[in-house]
């Protein structure tokens, strides 16, 4: 049996979370799988029930799981807390108490929504590319931080950007180990013109790369990187880069596939994974049945896949999602004339009912 801690989340976290579920429910039944699931609070709705992000207890519990399963964190109710009373903190800690040191964002282009890309059809058509970020370390996490006011007034908020050889050796071998089952090319990105922290990314980098000579190694500035997404995203198959640039650049090529409701993140390290959409709680559309829970849904055959190894499970969910946007069925995120628009719990039926 294998135990799943399940955080809802905020927003439309429940709402697209409840539809994973059943998803993993009916594939579990299919395929004869044991998983017992429990929930658990992090984020909004840990503040307004324990007054912290994330208790100390709501973390044991995920460390002492086989996997972590989230729905998006945060809104503008809790905007207005200190830095370190937000939602976002309650995620950051279960990255950090998990050692999840590595974010899996897999940017894969359905052939039905080619046209809801703002990119013309050519340049994302078969477009696949995985996104690797390191998730624990860099400005994020870097200390000393903080905002201090000075002696003639003003005040001088201010981050650290830092990470050490291990750091950086782990993810990039991550990389490269990751690229020789896809297409054998590795891009790392920095900004190693002026930042030191970049210069000893590289310098790490290309030392790594020195036990992969069947792996094709490209460096390329983040600024750089940025315009190649969308002048040529289909140069790309695995990407390696920071906490910070790994951010930008994930939610830059989400909006390449047509919504960022389309994609599914893992988030591994030594032992517990977790796994979430990469999109956030979208709290105007909360509660409403309206918001897309595909990326969620595929989050789910993620975690078969690397958590489980249950690589026939998660190839049935994958089938399931692209049978149902064959069929010409969409959430408003992706609807366009032509299709059949329906509510995300609706979504959730016609995934589930598909998977055999």
């Amino acid at each position: 049996m294998h135990k799943i801690v399940v955080f809802p989340g905020d927003g439309i976290g429940p709402e697209v979370t409840a539809q994973a579920m059943r998803v993993l429910s009916r594939v579990a039944k299919l395929q004869k799988l044991d998983f017992q699931t429990e929930e658990a609070l992090a984020g909004g709705a840990s503040i307004d029930q324990h007054g912290v992000p994330l208790t100390p207890e709501a973390l044991l519990k995920a460390q002492n799981s086989d996997a972590v399963f989230l729905g998006a964190v945060g809104g503008p109710k809790w905007d207005n807390l200190p830095s370190d009373k937000r939602p976002e903190k309650g995620l950051l800690g279960l990255r950090k108490g998990l050692n999840a040191f590595a974010n899996l964002r897999p940017v894969k282009m359905f052939p039905q929504l080619e046209s809801r890309s703002p990119l013309k059809q050519e340049i994302v058509k078969g477009l696949d590319f995985l996104i690797l970020r390191e998730l624990v370390s860099g400005v994020y996490f870097g200390t000393p931080r903080g905002i201090e006011k000075l002696s003639n007034g003003e005040e001088r908020g201010f981050n650290t950007m830092a990470y050490t050889t291990s750091e950086i050796t782990r993810i990039v071998k991550m990389a490269f180990e990751l690229s020789r089952k896809r297409r054998k090319k590795v891009t790392s990105v920095d900004k190693a013109n002026v930042l030191e922290v970049s210069q000893l990314w590289r310098k790490v980098v290309i030392e790594v790369a020195k036990g992969y000579p069947d792996v094709e190694l490209h460096h390329r500035y983040v600024d750089d990187c940025a315009m190649q997404l969308i002048r040529e995203p289909k140069q790309f198959d695995v990407i390696v880069t920071s906490n910070l640039f790994g951010d930008i650049l994930s939610d830059e090529s989400a909006m390449l596939t047509g919504s960022i409701g389309m994609l599914p993140s893992a988030s591994v390290g030594d032992k517990v994974a977790m796994y979430e959409p990469v999109h956030g709680s979208a709290p105007d559309i909360a509660g409403k049945d309206m918001g897309n829970p595909l990326a969620t849904i595929l989050s789910v055959a993620m975690m078969l896949e690397y958590s489980f190894h249950q690589s026939q499970a998660a190839r049935a969910v994958e089938r399931a999602v692209e049978q149902v946007l064959q069929e010409g069925y969409r959430t408003a995120d992706i609807y366009s004339d032509g299709t059949t628009r329906v509510s995300c719990s609706k979504m959730g039926d016609l995934v589930t009912e598909r998977i055999h």
